[in-house]
């Protein structure tokens, strides 16, 4: 939205900016044009009255009476009296030649240079500026006539002029509103323009030969003038008239329009900054909580509290959210509870039918000593028999108690790891299942490493791995096998499970640790892996089959080691009530 704003306000800055230039040039061009016409009619005025003066002056007899006289210094004393009457800044008398009798300029009697300029313009008649040195005059040059001007004598000429210095110049331009400057001969020779502006124009402005021009710009020091040129002459030495008229208020316009765009662009972009954040924040903020609720309902929080405010959309898209999350948990639930229901299903079936064996051999067995017939060697066997029966049942039920167990915090000591290993197979030899296997044990390095633990519930698990290895299905003539090894390492103690079995098979591999899994076994219940897997995770470990081919089968199980000497582990130790 600022990119958008910033970029409109820029596009209608230039699109605002060259018209109006174009425009406010084309009004200055129609307004110097004006002001030209303006200055041209006010110099006619004032040669006109020149022109009146003058013509009076050539019919007063007094004058004309002076003229008859040769003498050039009686017409020059004469001649100072009617200067004194003209009041004009030139005043000069000449003969029918056009030979300078007298003149008088800036209040003096003017110099041979002056005069002899004078002569040649009054020989030739055919400007109305008088240009000498540095100075200008706009004359008028009027005969004097012995008698009528169509019969008489002429005895010379009367010439009346006006200085056009820069005070003359300067009235003008105030009067018509634009700058004028006079130059002949490529050199300025009056202006009404400021002094620091007359040492650039001369440079600045074209020949006389390209006057007569269109509107053109110059630029004066920082400032910049729309111009015109005129000629007043026939050659190109002759007389130049330039007006020109500032741009600088023009400037100053255009460039407070563009502060005003700029101010109508910036005020535009905070208001609508201010407007965006507001309602991006009224839209967002509900966005923001309904995805803090789905990053909550990911991490198990049900119970987060969605949004019911904001747009349509938004309360429409939280409340589609809230549905589905209430489905999802209700979806959950009901899995659970069938995931439930099949656990007790393949529990009850397992240990139904392990009961049920138990139970009918000590049914039976107990129907065979209730005869009172027997031998006593046929009363030890069934005996025996019975006996084995009721320690599966009790170990059975002592796996069930346990499994259900998993997970809490029992009390845990420093024990070491190679005699909770012997123990384990001390009580796995007793099993009715053990009797003609050979156990090996490997105790490596490990045999006076410590490891805080449950010794009750790492002794069940080895037994069971134990236990697995004797159950194993072997080829007929094998004879069964199970090794043991042991090793520590810096962080955990790994225990190695041989046997030389035919393998696990390949349909249970993937779920050989989940409860009641079980194939290729006559007798047990499908829970001591599982048991073992979730004794060894809660002592910071776990299980994992090595290697399952014919004749090799290994598990190993990983338990956490803790270093007494260690803050670590002494803290641990500590929170597990170990001492």
């Amino acid at each position: 939205m600022a990119v958008i704003t910033t970029g409109t306000t820029l596009v209608s800055l230039l699109a605002i900016r060259l018209p109006l230039r174009n425009l406010i040039l084309e009004n200055v061009s129609s307004d110097l044009l004006h002001s030209v016409a303006t200055f041209e009619n006010l110099r006619s005025q004032r040669m006109a009255a020149l022109d009146r003066d003058n013509a009076l002056l050539a019919d007063l007899p007094t004058l004309k009476a002076l003229m008859t006289t040769s003498d050039e210094q009686t017409i020059a004393d004469g001649a100072v009296e009617f200067w004194k009457v003209s009041g004009n800044d030139l005043f000069a008398v000449a003969d029918r030649n056009g030979k300078i009798m007298a003149a008088f300029v800036a209040g003096a009697t003017a110099d041979d240079s002056f005069r002899a300029d004078l002569h040649r313009f009054v020989a030739t008649r055919r400007e109305s500026y008088l240009v000498s040195g540095d100075s200008l005059f706009g004359c008028s040059v009027q005969p004097l006539y012995f008698g009528s001007r169509t019969e008489g004598t002429l005895l010379g000429y009367v010439v009346s002029g006006f200085a056009l210095d820069h005070t003359a110049l300067a009235n003008l331009s105030r009067a018509t509103n634009v700058d004028v400057a006079f130059m002949s001969g490529g050199r300025l020779i009056a202006s009404s323009l400021a002094g620091r502006h007359e040492k650039e124009i001369a440079a600045m402005l074209p020949h006389p030969a390209a006057a007569n021009s269109e509107p053109y710009t110059i630029t004066l020091g920082r400032e910049h003038f729309l111009a015109v040129s005129r000629q007043l002459g026939p050659t190109e030495s002759a007389l130049a008239l330039v007006e020109l008229k500032s741009l600088d208020q023009e400037e100053l316009a255009i460039r407070h329009t563009d502060r005003l765009v700029l101010f109508a662009g910036l005020l535009a972009l905070l208001l609508g900054s201010a407007l965006m954040f507001v309602l991006s924040r009224l839209m967002t903020r509900p966005l923001e909580q309904l995805a803090a609720g789905v990053r909550a309902f990911g991490s198990g929080d049900s119970g987060h509290l969605l949004p019911y405010r904001g747009t349509r959309e938004v309360r429409e898209l939280s409340a589609a959210f809230g549905s589905m999350r209430r489905e999802i948990l209700h979806a959950n639930q009901a899995l659970l509870e069938s995931e439930r229901l099949a656990t007790i299903g393949r529990m009850a079936s397992s240990v139904s039918h392990d009961l049920r064996h138990y139970l009918a051999a000590v049914y039976a067995n107990s129907e065979f000593l209730a005869s009172g017939t027997l031998p006593e060697c046929e009363r030890n066997e069934i005996l025996a028999e019975i006996r084995t029966a009721v320690n599966g049942t009790t170990e059975m039920l002592e796996s069930l108690l346990m499994f259900s167990r998993t997970g809490s915090a029992g009390a845990r000591n420093l024990h070491s790891i190679s005699a909770l290993v012997e123990k384990a197979v001390n009580i796995v030899r007793a099993h009715p299942d053990a009797i003609g296997v050979t156990f090996s044990v490997d105790p490596g390095r490990a045999v006076e490493t410590e490891v805080l633990t449950d010794s009750k519930q790492i002794e069940r698990a080895i037994y069971n791995l134990l236990l697995n290895g004797c159950q194993a299905p072997r080829r007929a003539g094998t004879p069964p096998q199970v090794a043991i090894s042991v090793a520590a390492h810096e962080q955990d103690v790994t225990i190695d499970v041989a046997d030389n079995g035919e393998g696990v098979p390949a349909g249970i591999r993937d779920t050989l640790f989940e409860p009641f899994v079980s194939e290729g076994k006559h007798k047990g219940s499908g829970l001591g892996l599982t048991l073992t897997q979730s004794i060894a995770a809660d002592h910071g470990g776990g299980v994992a089959l090595l290697s399952s081919r014919p004749g090799e089968t290994i598990f190993r199980m990983y338990v956490a080691r803790a270093d007494p000497r260690a803050p670590w582990a002494v803290a641990s130790h500590a929170r597990t009530g170990g001492s």
